[in-house]
């Protein structure tokens, strides 16, 4: 069988290679690879399903070639002891060549170097700021070591994770312990969470770059800005013109301030009302009902349950604040209470698209039997008033049944349809 590996080399250097066999290495098992120019030492980083999923997710791991080379066998002990003296002797080798580097002038920082476990290649990993013509360089140091020099220009961050080392915060670099991917990080995402940015030492890490952990929570600082107001906008609240001077957005605030200098702290909710936001959570008007009059015997099933949810704390300091007019209320008030109608009591009841109140003040009740036609062939409206008797009132609702039963009106000639003459 032939499994999937990822192998680790010095300065957190890791690459992808098979094995053959019915079981894969341990973890941080040395292990004897094949590489370009013969073969090196490493330990085992990843295997199996891990070792797939990081291939496909990390920078190294989508640069790797298609055939992947082998891992050739388990380091003996006698190659884990070469190994440990190539590293000591890196650092020799690593001094010799900065001595080079200022013999000829060469604008250039040499970081590391790294032997190949069989000695048949040297790299030189280094940083400059522009090009370097370091080719005098390379034949000096081949003359020196009798081997082939690879010369590897690095960044800073890449600078970092080779050398390893710990942060501000206490903490090994993530850029050497976990972070699959290095990527730059833009002075936007230090004003977005309102860092500093007088003072560049404050959010920079030891490489000198922004540190990359401002990239972690960068996204929930920009999705949660976007509910508030922009600061130093003016708007138009109930007390007036008042200016926008900060958001919180942990604690859901803002503050505003007037033009005679009076300053006050309100949460968003509170500020969304008083600017007739409709946009207000759905929550507040669940959370509210005891406003609305006694109306829970009429919810559903899905809102008593809706009124079992915690209400948040931002929610409970705009209540206190002053009373909440709920959503519901503000948008169709006369949907909450259906109209009532006073009728006398030896007056049959009608039905309800039959009826409407009566505007001009009378007593009794006024029915209105919409677009009856008359004897002349046009329409007209017929009035029934509380003095009409129970006999006229069921004659005229079944005409209307009736009616409706046939289809419609009927024209002067007592076809259906008919328009009327002129």
């Amino acid at each position: 069988m032939t499994h999937l590996v990822e192998v680790e080399f010095k300065g957190n250097r890791r690459a992808f290679f098979t094995w053959s066999g019915q079981v894969p290495p341990k973890l941080r098992a040395a292990v004897i690879v094949q590489v370009e120019r013969g073969e090196d030492f490493g330990r085992i980083h990843a295997t199996g399903d891990l070792a797939g999923t990081r291939r496909a997710g990390t920078s190294h791991g989508k640069a790797s070639p298609a055939k992947l080379p082998k891992a050739v066998r388990l380091a003996t002990a006698h190659e884990i002891d070469t190994a440990v003296r190539l590293r000591v002797d890196e650092e020799a080798v690593r001094k010799a060549a900065l001595e080079i580097v200022r013999e000829l002038h060469l604008e250039m920082k040499v970081s590391d170097a790294e032997w190949q476990w069989d000695r048949r290649r040297l790299t030189c990993y280094f940083t400059a700021e522009d090009r370097v013509d370091f080719r005098q360089l390379v034949r000096q140091l081949e003359k020196r070591f009798s081997t082939h020099v690879h010369m590897w220009h690095i960044g800073v961050r890449d600078e970092a994770r080779r050398l390893d080392g710990i942060g501000r915060c206490g903490r090994q670099f993530c850029s050497a312990s976990w972070l699959p991917e290095l990527r730059p990080v833009k002075s936007g995402a230090a004003k977005d969470q309102r860092l500093s940015t007088l003072n560049p030492a404050q959010i920079s890490g030891t490489c000198g770059r922004l540190m990359c952990c401002l990239r972690y929570e960068h996204e929930f600082y920009v999705q949660s800005r976007k509910r508030f107001p922009k600061e130093g906008k003016i708007v138009t609240t109930t007390i007036g013109e008042e200016k926008v001077v900060s958001n919180d957005i942990f604690r859901d605030q803002v503050t505003l301030r007037t033009a005679s200098g009076e300053a006050r702290t309100i949460p968003l909710l509170q500020y969304r009302r008083e600017l007739g936001d409709s946009m207000v959570p759905m929550i507040e008007a669940a959370v509210d009902d005891d406003a609305l009059g006694g109306h829970e015997a009429h919810q559903t099933p899905d809102e008593q349950e809706t009124r079992d949810i915690e209400v948040p704390r931002p929610y409970r300091e705009a209540k206190a604040a002053g009373p909440l007019v709920p959503l519901a209320r503000a948008v169709a008030p006369a949907r909450l209470t259906p109209p009532l109608v006073v009728r006398p009591a030896h007056v049959p009841a009608t039905p309800a698209l039959d009826r409407t109140p009566n505007d001009a003040g009378d007593e009794g009740d006024v029915s209105i039997d919409e677009a009856s036609p008359g004897s002349d062939g046009e329409t007209t409206d017929s009035v029934t008033t509380g003095a009409d008797t129970d006999a006229n009132a069921e004659a005229k609702r079944r005409g209307r049944r009736r009616r409706g039963r046939r289809g419609g009106r009927r024209g002067p000639d007592g076809a259906p349809g008919a328009s009327p003459t002129t």
